[in-house]
């Protein structure tokens, strides 16, 4: 969430979303993207050859967010 604290800090292993505070895995209902980041989390365990080591995950809030909003509006769909 915050790259320049992540980057102080240096943790052994991180994987950094460029998301608002609060979203650490995107928007709610968004299952794919909530796995992906966990999934990027668990082979960075395994991937990561020096520590510290940062991973980008190659994702965009608006992307996230648009995605998320579609999702939400396809359950409202569903429900009705």
């Amino acid at each position: 969430m915050a790259r320049d604290v992540t980057e102080a800090v240096k943790p052994p292993r991180a994987v950094f979303v460029p998301f608002r505070m609060g979203h650490h895995f995107g928007t709610p209902f968004h299952v794919e993207l909530q796995r992906r980041i966990i999934m990027a989390a668990f082979g960075l365990i395994d991937d990561a050859i020096e520590s510290p080591t940062i991973m980008n995950l190659d994702v965009t809030w608006a992307r996230a967010r648009r995605e998320g909003k579609e999702i939400e509006a396809a359950a409202a769909e569903t429900d009705s």
